[in-house]
Parts: structure tokens; sequence; C-alpha cells
């Protein structure tokens, strides 16, 4: 069983800043990419940012600037350095892993979603 939980969402204010982290559990063998994605209320799942396992990142035009994603791969952990926020940016965000399990099968896995709420 592998499991993806993450933590760090929150209320803040506009301008604030928050960090989420992903934490990858399990039998897990190694992981290719790591990625964060979001759903704001009433709309569709949106990639924020991706990293690979030799951290090339990738970043939606609408946080360039003002995100940070990097990882950890001795505790298999992912993390989203959120700056400047906007109310735009409120939504539930989740965690995203390509990774083999030690019986080598290669499969995608999401973790649960955090609520970020950012208030203007």
């Amino acid at each position: 069983q592998v499991q993806l939980v993450e933590s760090g969402g929150g209320l803040v204010q506009t301008g604030g800043s928050l960090r989420l982290s992903c934490a990858a559990s399990g039998s897990i063998f190694t992981i290719y990419d790591m990625g964060w994605y979001r759903q704001p209320p009433g709309q569709q799942r949106e990639l924020v940012a991706q990293i690979t396992s030799d951290f090339s990142t990738n970043y939606a035009d609408s946080v360039k600037g003002r995100f940070t994603i990097s990882r950890d791969n001795a505790k298999n952990t992912v993390y989203l350095q959120m700056n400047s926020l906007k109310p735009e940016d409120t939504a539930v965000y989740y965690c995203n892993a390509d990774l083999a399990t030690m019986s080598y099968d290669i499969d995608n896995y999401w973790g649960q979603g955090t609520q970020v709420t950012v208030s203007s």
C-alpha cells in the first residue's frame, strides 16, 4: 500500500505565505515525477507545479515567481512554498506522484487534498 499525505493548508490573508508538504509512504521502490494540483470551488483540477526526479521544475503561469516546488528524496516528500498568496489561489491542493513499488508496479497516486483559503 502506498499513501500520499498532505499537510500545511489553512487560512491566510492576501499577501501571506503557506508551505505545503506531502509525504509518500508504504512499499515504495522509487519516486519519479511529483507534483501539486489544485481544484478551486466549482472548477476543474489544474496543474500548479511539477518536479522530476532530477529536480527539473515546471509551473503554471499563474503561480510563476510566487510558488516554489521542491523535494527531499531521502524523505519521499515534496513541498510547495506559496508566497504572495491571492484570493484566486483558494482551492483544495492535491499532491501527485508517479512511483514504482517494491513489486515494480509503476502507477500514479494522489493525496487526499488539503484546503488553502486566501482571504481578501
